[in-house]
């Protein structure tokens, strides 16, 4: 069985595709341009990508393929309904990467509320040092504990993430379209307009495309934290890098972006000065013990499609 990684650069270079032998004969690229997809896919049987878009443009001449794996939840970038018609199976990764995301939620977000990149940069610019003054208190910040956090989006990683709020102290209010008897649900415009920190972890679908806009924003405390480690579309960026710079929000910190990596003109490169704003580059999902275990499920996804399985299937 052959099995072509079109993009092995996003799993990482420290973690081993040996166990890939063990279930086929893999040939891996580093990467896959888009002109270059239908040709890496060439006359292989299994497809693992993680950022790679397929459709109907480069799946086309791919007749001996048989399943797509994904490296991730999130499988907007597979056009799954082309699959069906041609009856390729595709998986994706579920709960992999719920620890890893939910750490990199709250490193986003405690490193605004304690402003704790400009104590770094006052302590290494030498300003402590000649201060004289053996603490700086200013900008001042305030205890996470007693704040409400909101989070939108129930799955395994916004429920990680309420846990660890509430272990904060927080007041968690949660928005999930079927409400969760075992939290505190509520409308999106309740949670937006109370909560104190806002973190999102949806799905990029239909129903949450641009979920944040102008008047979402325009509910939210001015001092309000925002957090997105979803998808990039899930909100309006550059609605989202107007109010901040108009002080309608109090922070971002954003780890996905709606063109990745984000261009010059991109909304948020305005922002990259701004002490209020944090930036990483979609590599919340990528502690290393989630890398090795998206690979071990993929191999996982492989062994019971061939043995009849639907393991993770979600074209069914």
């Amino acid at each position: 069985m052959k099995i072509a990684v079109l993009d092995s650069d996003t799993i990482g270079s420290d973690v081993s595709l040996e166990p890939l032998y063990k279930v086929g004969e893999p040939v891996v690229y580093r990467a896959s341009a888009p002109d270059e997809v239908s040709s890496h896919i060439g006359d292989a049987d299994v497809v693992i990508l993680n950022k790679v878009k397929l459709n109907e443009s480069n799946l086309a001449s791919a007749t001996n393929l048989k399943l797509i794996c994904v490296a991730a939840t999130g499988y907007d970038n597979v056009d799954v309904a082309y699959c069906k018609t041609r009856g390729i199976g595709v998986c994706n990764v579920v709960g992999y990467s719920t620890d890893s995301v939910a750490m990199m939620t709250f490193s986003l977000a405690l490193s605004l509320l304690t402003h704790l990149g400009e104590y770094d940069a006052y302590v290494k610019s030498g300003k402590y040092t000649g201060s004289g003054a053996a603490n700086c208190l200013f900008p001042a910040y305030n205890e996470l504990a007693g704040k409400t956090w909101g989070v939108v989006g129930l799955g395994n990683i916004g429920k990680k993430v309420a846990q660890v709020a509430k272990a904060f102290g927080c007041r968690v209010l949660a928005f999930k379209r079927t409400p969760d008897p075992g939290y505190e649900c509520v409308p999106l415009e309740t949670l937006l307009r109370e909560s104190d920190v806002v973190s999102l972890h949806v799905p990029l679908n239909d129903s949450t495309f641009h979920l944040i806009g102008e008047k979402e924003l325009s509910l939210m405390k001015n001092t309000a934290v925002l957090i997105n480690v979803a998808r990039g579309n899930v909100t309006d960026e550059a609605a989202v890098a107007k109010a901040l710079t108009e002080g309608r929000i109090g922070g971002l910190g954003v780890d996905v972006y709606s063109k990745e990596p984000f261009p010059s003109d991109h909304p948020y490169t305005a922002l990259l000065g701004r002490s209020d704003a944090v930036f990483t580059p979609h590599n919340a999902w990528g502690a290393y013990e989630a890398r090795v275990r998206v690979l071990d499920e993929m191999i996982e996804n492989i062994r019971s499609f061939v043995s009849g399985g639907t393991r993770n299937r979600v074209d069914l």
